[in-house]
């Protein structure tokens, strides 16, 4: 039997020929999650005038140098609304929030330093120049690259595009994932099993991560233990165009692990099959073809629970985020200090589920204390994976480690 792949190769063959996917526009209105297929820069600047920050008075500095001192009110300045005079010397102009600065005028006094008289305003407090007053292009000019290629748009990135007068914005397609469960001992959530029967978990947690990372992803049910039923699903994924098509269970080698036959018998290419890594050992990797001349990734995770979810973190992860064109693809390791002592590891890299608290010297790893890969309510109490590397010697507590947040 080959050799167990170490994870940094089985990722490498995972990304090889994974390209950001084809281009859209999308209204302005639709870009939350979506990743910038090209640079964004202002089409206009921002503010377009010198603008009043406060309710107040605008006037010139060299009058209110000393106070009190009493001006003569020419007119008012609102939002939207700008003032077509100019402030000379011993004048004011009212002035709201957000109001153009009129000509002249190179300072606002605010309300609560001033006491109105009909045409006149007593300024009680000096001011000096530019005091409350936001400079045109203070936030951006025309032509400043705000938004970078391969950035997914967080709430913020839109309120910045909108700002820059972009009402829509080119972005890759999202991928297309097609997760499919295989087993006969499956049922839905809501069902009463029968004796040997298991609620089906992993597909929920598949779908959830897919779209939290910007897919399509859609549900291909549950496939039962014969090889025409698994070949059935894949053939309709294919059909939809599946980007990725992820496959729960059955990935091993058992009589009734028949996934990888269903998929040989479909012409999978495969790539690699038993990484050295724990949980999740015998996950597989391949492409088949696809109607449109184009290909679909194969990710085959493990059936129990753990496993499928930290396979599909390290890898289904990264595989949508390239795909979808953005530029932070990989999961960024933090340091951290070990909660408990550690024994020494063996061949496979182990991705220990681990809790989160602060210590004196930063973070504090402590992993739970049972790592079965069918422990969902460990997994879901886990702050992040603790990595630790093949054949790693035993590590006392307070040693440094390296870890992978998980998403909160």
């Amino acid at each position: 039997m080959a050799p167990l792949m170490p994870v940094a190769e089985a990722l490498r063959r995972v990304l090889a020929d994974a390209a950001p996917l084809e281009t859209e526009s999308v209204a302005i209105g639709e870009a939350l999650g979506r990743v910038l297929a090209g640079d964004v820069a202002a089409l206009r600047t921002q503010p377009p005038d010198a603008v009043s920050a406060m309710d107040g008075y605008a006037v010139r500095a060299a009058d209110v140098a000393t106070a009190p001192v009493t001006l003569t009110v020419i007119g008012e300045v609102a939002a939207g609304h700008p003032f077509a005079g100019s402030v000379g010397p011993h004048e004011a102009a009212r002035i709201f929030t957000g109001g153009v600065m009129p000509a002249g005028a190179d300072t606002v006094v605010i309300q609560e330093h001033t006491a109105r008289d009909g045409a006149t305003v007593t300024v009680q407090k000096p001011t000096t120049p530019a005091r409350n007053v936001r400079a045109k292009g203070i936030d951006f000019t025309q032509g400043d690259v705000l938004l970078r290629q391969g950035r997914r748009l967080t709430d913020r990135d839109v309120m910045l595009a909108a700002a820059m007068n972009h009402p829509a914005l080119t972005v890759h397609r999202r991928p297309k994932v097609a997760i499919l469960g295989t087993g006969d001992e499956l049922v839905l959530p809501g069902v009463t099993p029968k004796p040997g029967e298991i609620v089906y978990s992993n597909g929920f947690a598949l779908l959830a991560l897919a779209r939290n990372e910007g897919a399509e992803a859609s549900d291909f049910g549950i496939a039962k233990d014969r090889i025409e039923d698994i070949a059935a699903a894949v053939r309709r994924a294919r059909d939809w165009d599946a980007d990725i098509l992820v496959t729960s269970g059955g990935a091993s080698v058992g009589d009734h692990d028949l996934v990888q036959k269903a998929l040989a018998a479909e012409g999978l290419d495969l790539s690699f099959w038993r990484v050295a890594l724990r949980p999740g050992r015998p996950m597989m990797h391949g492409r088949l073809s696809r109607k449109d001349s184009g290909s679909m990734q194969v990710l085959g995770v493990p059936g129990n629970p753990v496993s499928s979810y930290v396979c599909a973190f390290l890898f289904l992860a990264p595989l949508i985020r390239r795909l979808a064109g953005r530029s932070d693809v990989e999961p960024v390791p933090q340091t951290a200090r070990l909660g408990r002592d550690l024994p020494a590891n063996d061949e496979r890299a182990d991705y220990l589920r681990a809790t989160l608290t602060d210590g004196p010297d930063g973070p504090v790893a402590t992993p739970v204390p049972v790592q079965d890969s069918s422990l969902m309510a460990a997994l879901a109490r886990a702050d992040c994976l603790l990595i630790r590397d093949p054949d790693a010697p035993a590590a006392p507590a307070g040693s440094p480690c390296v870890i992978l947040k998980l998403a909160l």
